[in-house]
């Protein structure tokens, strides 16, 4: 019987883990994929918007040369506050089914079952992609992850969107020798593009190195080409690759089969802002997953927090109980 079960090994749900461990409570980390998965899953060449020290959980120091982290600094980092504080973590171990029992939640994994007197969820949002939902999508050419750019050297590539996901796979690929095709749905590359990327994109654009259509839409991808809806009408141009970096969401169904209840415009979860409870007493939301659809209000840096609040709750409440 554990005191905390924590779906999640991301930072927040490592930051859970450290908060529970210094309060003395027992606990276990369960995360499907690799430790720090998503950030595993992010581009090799990705830099944080955030400098080290807003990346840091538990007190512990990130120490880099650089002004802002690089992926494999960030993956080495929490690495080491996994090993170096002897947590206890399940890798390669999916979730399947969380369900309570009067205080007690059972939990089921591809391996085996857990009970524990709490649940804290901390599975962030980038495991599941938007879809843009138009024919071709499923073609094997579309990737809604992004890794290298080496890989589309040469290649004529359509890039979709304008976040800094989608920016940075446009300028990565065009300087690997690929003819980049950039559609936004707006009017405009998106303004929370990093400060330092933003005038990068916007530069290329004007020379015309990288081709861009602004108020339009990919509607059909073949597998040599692909459709492109402008307020001109429609353009059929030729294509080897769609790079669909049109953002990512939470496992919303996982959440509804645990009971939680979520917002019916955004699908933000129930949960009280002061303990991270949910509307399911004794099971806790940490992390950018409370966010819902709204995926751009929370990073790691403003949700640390959430493993104070989460981990002073539980205490509080085994203390009045």
């Amino acid at each position: 019987m554990l005191d905390i079960f924590i779906i999640g090994g991301g930072p927040i749900g490592i930051a859970c883990g450290l908060a529970a461990q210094k309060a003395g409570l027992s606990f276990l980390i369960v995360e499907k994929g690799c430790l720090v998965n998503s950030l595993y899953n992010y581009p090799s060449t990705m830099t944080f918007f955030s400098t080290s020290e807003k990346l840091e959980i538990g007190g512990v120091p990130f120490v880099t040369v650089n002004n802002k982290p690089n992926r494999a600094e960030a993956l080495e980092y929490y690495r080491r506050v996994v090993t170096s504080n002897h947590l206890p973590v399940n890798l390669f171990e999916e979730v399947t089914s969380v369900k309570k029992e009067g205080d007690i939640f059972t939990i089921t994994t591809g391996k085996t079952l857990y009970q524990a007197k709490k649940v804290i969820l901390s599975t962030g949002f980038y495991d599941i992609p938007v879809k843009l939902g138009i024919p071709g999508e499923d073609l094997p050419k579309v990737r809604h992850y992004y890794q290298d750019p080496n890989y589309y050297a040469l290649q004529k590539v359509v890039v979709v969107g304008s976040s800094n996901s989608a920016i940075d796979v446009a300028l990565e690929t065009f300087r690997k020798g690929a003819e980049v095709t950039l559609v936004v749905r707006g009017a405009d590359i998106g303004e929370r593009v990093k400060y330092w990327i933003r005038p990068d994109i916007i530069n290329r654009i004007k020379e015309g190195a990288i081709k861009a259509y602004f108020n339009s839409n990919l509607k059909a991808i073949r597998q040599y080409e692909a459709d492109i809806e402008t307020p001109e009408g429609m353009v059929t141009i030729p294509n080897d690759f769609v790079m669909a970096m049109t953002g990512y969401q939470p496992n919303f169904v996982f959440l509804e089969k645990m009971g939680i209840a979520l917002s019916e415009d955004r699908l933000i979860p129930q949960y009280n802002h002061q303990t991270m409870e949910t509307n399911v007493p004794g099971l806790y939301l940490a992390g950018v997953v409370v966010g819902g659809m709204d995926t751009h209000l929370w990073f790691i840096e403003n949700s640390r927090i959430h493993a104070e609040l989460i981990i002073g709750d539980i205490v509080s409440k085994n203390v009045s109980g």
